[in-house]
């Protein structure tokens, strides 16, 4: 496969198709260990995954396994962190993740660091390396090595607390932060409305995010909807076409409780 598939006319393949308002169909990662789960989701037709180490006790040694098949078969994998685990994102990005998501963000002081851990200079303080997966470990001088990292890698900022909200507009005026998020289950208990996403509150803060992302020109996924009708209608009005279709745990037991249904209906 071309290792460059990821980028369209300059542009990464993710913000091309949200700038174009094209679905990107991603499937979460939060049970599964090995790299099948890459191959599945793009037979499936997925267009990205992302793994859950924020919920999960997967190591960083079976994450990358997964990010590196992902990007031999032309599927763009993100790694979700735990929370201010800086550390942890340059081996993640060292062995074949092309996205963070760094989970509830709610200054500008920490977006900025976790930029800084995303890009290598002059764009952050990423620690030199000689090869990546992302170029097929070819050796490359190191200035073009860096600079194809740092245009192959997204930040995507997740807001989930009411001091996020009110930051918002300087987060996302940040360089170097490529999309943002809102995390509305984490935000409604944090409003003391928890799973009401139709709650007046939840959905001033979701309005809000929509209007300064749209004057920052950057993408708005919304997550944490239960209804697909309501996420449909926030799409609607601006929030980006990030499908999260589910994560790999649900969707397992989804269709083995339908089995078990299925079973027991036949001998009835």
């Amino acid at each position: 496969m071309d290792e460059s598939w990821w980028e369209i006319d300059g542009r990464h393949i993710v913000l091309d198709r949200l700038a174009k308002r094209q679905p990107v169909a991603a499937l979460g990662v939060r049970s599964a260990r090995t790299p099948e789960i890459a191959r599945l989701a793009k037979a499936s037709g997925h267009d990205l995954i992302w793994i859950d180490l924020e919920h999960s006790t997967m190591s960083v040694d079976a994450a990358t396994q997964i990010c590196a098949c992902a990007l031999d078969i032309g599927i763009t994998p993100f790694v979700r962190t735990r929370e201010r685990d800086l550390g942890v994102i340059g081996p993640l990005l060292d062995g074949g993740a092309m996205g963070i998501i760094a989970p509830r963000i709610e200054t500008v002081a920490e977006a900025r660091q976790v930029v800084a851990a995303c890009r290598f200079p002059p764009l952050g303080h990423r620690s030199a390396i000689a090869s990546l997966p992302l170029v097929q470990h070819a050796r490359l001088q190191a200035a073009t090595l860096y600079e194809t990292a740092n245009r192959a890698t997204l930040v995507k900022v997740l807001i989930e607390s009411q001091p996020g909200v009110d930051n918002l507009e300087a987060i996302a005026a940040l360089p170097g932060v490529d999309i943002l998020s809102i995390g509305t289950n984490d935000l409604s208990a944090e409003l003391g409305v928890p799973g009401d996403f139709r709650h007046a509150r939840v959905r001033e803060a979701h309005e809000h995010a929509l209007d300064v992302c749209r004057r920052a020109g950057k993408p708005l996924v919304i997550g944490g909807i239960g209804d697909a009708s309501y996420a449909a209608e926030l799409i609607r009005l601006g929030a980006a076409p990030f499908l999260m279709t589910g994560t790999d745990t649900d969707l397992l037991l989804g269709a083995a409780r339908d089995k078990v249904r299925q079973a027991l209906a036949s001998i009835q």
